[in-house]
């Protein structure tokens, strides 16, 4: 089984060693090279690094690898599995994927719950509520039948992050179609001239919640596995930035 995951980074950082794990340089543009490929190479939208996130890397491998299975995964945060009952999480490796693609077509993250926060509610206490809004108008003509599923995600208070998946080639290529096209609609109708350089990555935070819509409009079987995050991360300061932002939104 041929596989290609790529490991979205913007600074070097140490790689996994498995050979399915390709390093992208996203938003490589007018960068020096980090010794990884770029995502400025061919058919590419690696200008809009700062709008968009992973999604650059994303685009340059929909347009140019090609495996039976393909993927995004971070450089800091990475699938993972027990290699045994007495192990530690690991990285998933190419033989521990192989046995679950036996049984599934796409592998997604864990799923976040904000508990008392709607999907949508969220997103609005965090950005910008139009940025769904928009978004959602854009499927309404486009894609009828994806609004199903994406009313009800925006209802959930659970959802799939970080733009990380493992799809089988069909699927990925599928995938890629669908959500670019409403992005690339999106910020043809967007204005985000007074966003600040956190909401202007409006494009990355969309898709993510675009992701779910997809999966359960398409129907496919999926597997979750946990994140394994290779820095600490400080849930005070996350948690207190979540509270924060949800309270400011509410008294503006």
């Amino acid at each position: 089984m041929n596989v290609k995951i790529i490991v979205a980074t913007h600074k070097a950082y140490q790689m996994p060693s498995d050979s399915m794990y390709v390093p992208v340089q996203v938003g490589a543009e007018g960068k020096d090279s980090l010794g990884y490929l770029r995502d400025n190479n061919g058919e590419n939208i690696s200008s809009k690094n700062k709008h968009y996130c992973e999604l650059t890397g994303l685009f340059w491998a929909w347009k140019h690898l090609d495996a039976d299975y393909l993927g995004l995964v971070h450089y800091r945060r990475h699938f993972a599995l027990k290699k045994s009952a007495d192990k530690w999480m690991s990285i998933l490796t190419s033989e521990q994927l192989s046995s679950l693609t036996e049984n599934y077509d796409v592998i997604l993250p864990k799923p976040r719950n904000y508990f008392i926060e709607t999907n949508y509610s969220q997103y609005a206490h965090a950005h910008h509520a139009i940025d769904l809004d928009k978004t959602r108008e854009i499927i309404a003509n486009r894609y009828p039948e994806y609004i199903p599923a994406y009313d009800a995600y925006m209802k959930r208070t659970i959802g799939h992050r970080f733009n990380m998946f493992i799809m089988t080639r069909e699927l990925f290529r599928d995938y890629c179609e669908w959500m670019f096209s409403i992005l690339f609609e999106l910020e043809s109708q967007l204005d985000i001239s007074n966003y600040n350089n956190y909401d202007a990555r409006v494009f990355g935070f969309v898709s993510e919640r675009l992701l779910d819509v997809w999966i359960e409009t398409k129907n496919v079987k999926f597997k979750e596995l946990p994140c394994i995050f290779m820095e600490k991360q400080n849930w005070i300061v996350k948690g207190f930035n979540f509270l924060k932002r949800k309270i400011c939104k509410k008294a503006s």
